[in-house]
């Protein structure tokens, strides 16, 4: 009976497990639930499906967007950002939005959620404020390269299998200087 309880129950519980997510388990009543904030935001599981849908189509189509505007860099810089907090978004979801912040400031994704954080605040900052162009591209690569560490926490052995992939190509960089 122990192995029947510890598979998924739930259709969500399945996709939880398809995304790399720890599937529920019953929980001590946690802030959301003594301040009563659970109550307004319970969805059903087709409320969270239709918005998970909705919210990666616009992130998608804010990326694509984006791509249409590479020459003019404030503009790709705020679809770009906005792909991503929209496509970032989509999965709250799925899991539930306090699930989603627990799991992006565990310690294996702290750096890299930070780092990510604060890149696409720094990437809408040097487009919209400072209006640079060097510090928008520069924070657009560091915020794909976060977002990208970011992802690979998620599949296990996906950091140190790109790590080796780096080193096996860029290692021999060495020999050459």
């Amino acid at each position: 009976d122990g192995v029947r309880s510890a598979m998924p129950q739930s259709t969500m519980d399945r996709m939880k497990l398809m995304v790399g997510l720890e599937p529920s388990t019953p929980q001590e009543p946690e802030l959301m639930d003594e301040l009563g904030l659970n109550d307004c935001c319970e969805l059903s599981r087709m409320q969270r499906l239709y918005g998970f849908a909705i919210c990666v189509s616009a992130g998608l189509f804010c990326s694509f967007l984006s791509s249409l505007m590479w020459m003019k860099p404030s503009k790709f810089a705020i679809l770009y950002t906005m792909g991503n907090v929209l496509s970032l978004g989509s999965t709250g979801f799925l899991v539930g939005f306090m699930n989603q912040l627990k799991n992006m400031f565990k310690g294996t994704r702290l750096v890299a959620t930070c780092v990510y954080l604060g890149a696409m605040i720094m990437t809408l900052v040097a487009a919209c404020y400072w209006k640079s162009f060097g510090l928008t591209v520069f924070f657009l690569i560091i915020q794909s390269l976060a977002l990208t560490w970011y992802c690979l926490s998620y599949i296990p052995g996906g950091r140190a299998a790109a790590s080796s992939c780096f080193k096996s190509c860029f290692g021999s960089m060495d020999d050459v200087f």
